[in-house]
């Protein structure tokens, strides 16, 4: 049974009919529980179902870091949500069965903070990676002082390597270690940088994909 909570035009919690209510956040919201659906694998559902699992093998490494990277874009949804929407519209080309991430355009954080500019990475040493990039420090609201924001993610495990902070925008390189079992992996490498107070960040830019020593 139902409860109204707030008068016939307030929200309300349990079921109505096919009508779900409940509250999140605070927020109050209603959805209608799906009927059954006598062919449950239509090609938009395989499509969509094919797409997520795609997003959930890429984005669920980096559930950590990715409350820092879209922080400040969650607005009535978890950072990992956000995330989620931002990759879903933007980081996946074809459709069911040939669809696939395209990494460069994915995006691991997100705001208004000066991006990297020529950034790369490369693995010259076993179990690491070196991230490079310009120092743009007088660029825009860029400070020299600004944090990096590293992602590397391993394509053949779906597994992340993440650091938050480790040097400054003005150190233009930064060498990170990863497992021994990443090596000949296929490793794909973003950088972001963050400032002081933790209050701005950049969008994240790719770095490359790198074949880890």
């Amino acid at each position: 049974m139902g409860k109204i909570k707030q008068g016939v035009l307030g929200g309300f919690s349990g079921k109505v009919g096919n009508v779900v209510g409940g509250s999140w956040k605070g927020i109050a919201y209603m959805r209608i529980k799906p009927s059954s659906v006598a062919n449950p694998k239509t090609d938009l559902q395989l499509d969509q179902r094919a797409k997520f699992a795609l997003l959930m093998r890429f984005l669920q490494p980096l559930t950590q870091f990715l409350k820092v990277g879209f922080k400040n874009y969650a607005v009535k949804m978890t950072p990992f949500n956000c995330a989620m929407s931002y990759n879903f519209r933007n980081a996946i080309i074809g459709d069911y069965p040939d669809c696939m991430l395209d990494y460069p355009n994915a995006m691991v954080a997100k705001g208004t903070l000066a991006t990297a500019r020529n950034q790369h990475a490369a693995s010259t040493a076993a179990g690491s990676i070196t991230f490079s990039w310009d120092d743009n420090s007088d660029e825009g609201n860029a400070s020299p002082l600004d944090k990096t924001l590293i992602v590397a993610f391993n394509e053949v495990k779906g597994e992340a390597i993440f650091q938050v902070q480790p040097s400054d925008r003005s150190a233009t390189t930064k060498t990170i270690t990863v497992p021994g079992s990443f090596s000949t992996d296929t490793v794909h490498c973003y950088i972001a940088f963050i400032t002081v107070d933790g209050k701005l960040l950049s969008n994240s830019k790719y770095a490359g994909a790198v074949t880890v020593l």
